[in-house]
Formats: C-alpha cells, sequence, structure tokens
C-alpha cells in the first residue's frame, strides 16, 4: 500500500526569480489565484482548465465535513474533500488504470482486445483531507462498525459499495485506493466471492505502480512494504503453514492480536498470487485465469450450500465457509499435491525476497 511521482517545482521556483517592475505584480496575481485554489469554486476551474483526459466532469461536493468536490471518471465517482492540486490531478488517472488493472487479471480481456465486464454506473470513493472528516463521515456510515474501523492506523476501507480513504499522503493513499479498489471491483463484478487468501493477495497486487505520461502502470514485483515483510516471516521462521494459509480468514488473524501473524497472511497471500502467475514460466497462470473466471460467472464445483453462502453477500463471509472453500478450490485448480506445491512456493518465497534487504536487529 511505493510509487514514482515527477514533481517539477524547480523551474517554477526560478521562473519568479527577478529584479524588474512587474515581480511585484506577477506575485500578487500569484497568490491571488492559489488563494482562490483553496475554495471549491477555484478548484473546479482549476482542473477545468487542466483538461485531463481521464475527468469526465468536476463540481462543488456540498457535504459537512469540509469544502469538496465531486469528480466523474468513465467508472468512477470521487467525493474528496481533498483541495491539493497534484494530487486530484492524478486521481482520475489512476482510479481509471487500476480499473483497466483488475479487468486485466482475467484472460479474455487479453485473448478477445476488450474489457470482460462492463460497469455501468460508478463506482463510489469517498477521499477526505483528514483522518476527523475521515471519523466523522464513517460514524453515520459505518453505523454499529464504525469502531471497527476507527482501529485502522492509516488506511482505508471497503464498505456497502464505496472506498472510504482519507490522506496519509500522496504514495500510501494512491496505494490503499489500489487495494480497496479491487475489493470493489469483485464485489460488484463477481458472481461469487472469492477465498480470502485470493482476495486479498490479488488486492496486493495493486499498491505499487509508477507514472508515465499520465498513465498508471501496477508493478507487484516492487512491493517492498510486502516483499520485505515476507523476508522477516521467512528469517523469524514465522510462516503460515500452506494448508492454513489457504483456508483461514482475515478475520482470525486480526483476532489473534499478533502483528506477526497479520502481516505474514498479507505478505504470504501477495506472494502466493505471484507464484500462481510467474513461477514455472506461467505454468499455473492459465488454471489461475480459470479459478477467477469461475468466480466471475458463478459456475465453481460447491454445494448448494456453499454456493448461496459464495453468491449471497449480504451473508457473512464465516470462518466456515473460507476452511472449506479455500482449500477446495485450490485444489480443483491446482491439484492436490499440497506438499510439493508448499515447497515449490517456499523456494518462490525465498527467490523474490532475495534482492531485499533485511532491516538491522
Amino acid at each position: 500500500m511505493a510509487r514514482k511521482f515527477a514533481i517539477i517545482w524547480i523551474a517554477l521556483v526560478f521562473g519568479l526569480a527577478g529584479c524588474f517592475e512587474g515581480t511585484s505584480s506577477v506575485s500578487t496575481g500569484g497568490a491571488r489565484r492559489a488563494s482562490r485554489m483553496n475554495t471549491s469554486a477555484g478548484m473546479v476551474e482549476h482542473l477545468q482548465s487542466e483538461n485531463l483526459p481521464a475527468l469526465d466532469s468536476v463540481e462543488v461536493w456540498e457535504n459537512e465535513y469540509g469544502p469538496g468536490l465531486k469528480l466523474a471518471t468513465a467508472h468512477y465517482e470521487i467525493f474528496t474533500t481533498l483541495l491539493e492540486p497534484l494530487m486530484l490531478r492524478q486521481v482520475p488517472g489512476f482510479v481509471e488504470s487500476a480499473y483497466r488493472g483488475y479487468q486485466a487479471q482475467l484472460p479474455e480481456t487479453i485473448s478477445a482486445g476488450h474489457l470482460t465486464v462492463e460497469t455501468s454506473t460508478r463506482f463510489t470513493i469517498y477521499l477526505f483531507a483528514t483522518r476527523k472528516q475521515w471519523e466523522d463521515f464513517t460514524r453515520s456510515f459505518a453505523g454499529a462498525q464504525a469502531a471497527l474501523y476507527y482501529k485502522i492506523k492509516a488506511g482505508a476501507y471497503y464498505l456497502n459499495g464505496a472506498c472510504v480513504a482519507y490522506n496519509i499522503g500522496r504514495e500510501r493513499t494512491f496505494s490503499v485506493l489500489g487495494h480497496e479498489g479491487w475489493h470493489q471491483f469483485n464485489v460488484r463484478h463477481f458472481q461469487f466471492r472469492l477465498p480470502s487468501w485470493l482476495d486479498e493477495g490479488i488486492a496486493t497486487l495493486f499498491e505499487v505502480h509508477r507514472s508515465e505520461k499520465g498513465l498508471y502502470y501496477f508493478e507487484p514485483g516492487r512491493n517492498a512494504y510486502r516483499l520485505g515483510a515476507l523476508k522477516q516471516t521467512l528469517i523469524k521462521d514465522r510462516m503460515i503453514p500452506f494448508r492454513e494459509l489457504i483456508a483461514v480468514n482475515p478475520g482470525e488473524v486480526l483476532a489473534a492480536n499478533e502483528a506477526d501473524t497479520v502481516m505474514a497472511f498479507y505478505a504470504q497471500s501477495y506472494a502466493l498470487v505471484r507464484f500462481l502467475r510467474e513461477e514455472g514460466y506461467g505454468k499455473r497462470l492459465r488454471n489461475y485465469h480459470k479459478l477467477l473466471l469461475g468466480g466471475l460467472k458463478g459456475d465453481w464445483l460447491l454445494s448448494a450450500v456453499n454456493k448461496r453462502t459464495a453468491a449471497d453477500r449480504n451473508i457473512p463471509r464465516t470462518v466456515l465457509w473460507n476452511r472449506m472453500v479455500g482449500p477446495l478450490l485450490f485444489e480443483h485448480y491446482f491439484g492436490d499435491d499440497f506438499e510439493g506445491i508448499e515447497k515449490e512456493y517456499i523456494a518462490f518465497c525465498r527467490k523474490i525476497v532475495y534482492p531485499v534487504r533485511s532491516k538491522s536487529p
């Protein structure tokens, strides 16, 4: 939840330097424009003047939390109290690039040359400028569950069809939007919910990106946070056993209240999805795609009871369901040689963390 941003301010600073009569009026005009951009209406004018390719429209968002904007792209509506110009310029392109990335998890997107699923109703994102605004909104939006979300130290959540985040710095904010955006996408479009290791593992693929000419490219192999956590887990010999990893629910991990176990679950899920996609020159990639397409179309080989839980998002993803379905699906698509697969998986983990520097004790 580490990306590159080109910040070209030096030329602007030096360009204002000079000792001629026009300097005073230019500085005053600049200050006036800067003051105007601190208002919702001023930021609307600024973004409209930028002609951003991914931004369909922008307007003032009247709300009780602070001056706000509503940004619309082809597939998203972003309600935000964040008036930081650089981030607002980048958010529309980022969420649309993430949307294409989510689609690309499915093979038909690549083979057919068009999107696998179509989104007729825009996704909703709330992005707040401060933690307090985020908490105030969460109090009314999440109701009885609000206390649970308050435990998030610095991040975002997905609930009731919306991603809810606040500014924790440009890179980290985009990281959590990419992660939670995957949950939002698959809940909307997949007929069956995904087992936890798969759902969280795919979400971590969208935590790191690079930007180039207004486009954003996701680079899971550069996810230093997950790679570092994975290396520490290996060093401490705290790896979650393979059979447990594909069966466990994040709620169980969090309930254990052990930071190392939480870190291991997400890092190992990240590594497992990469393993299925990459190891052996992608020898399991075809079956990985079949697994996802089965969830998308609702044709996994499950019992009637498990299918009902998989299809009905109003039924909580219970610990029992995850423990039954996670291993069952893995065995169906990748085979029952868990011991052999685990050996390959551990070797893959060691390989991908090899370049990562360990922290000093």
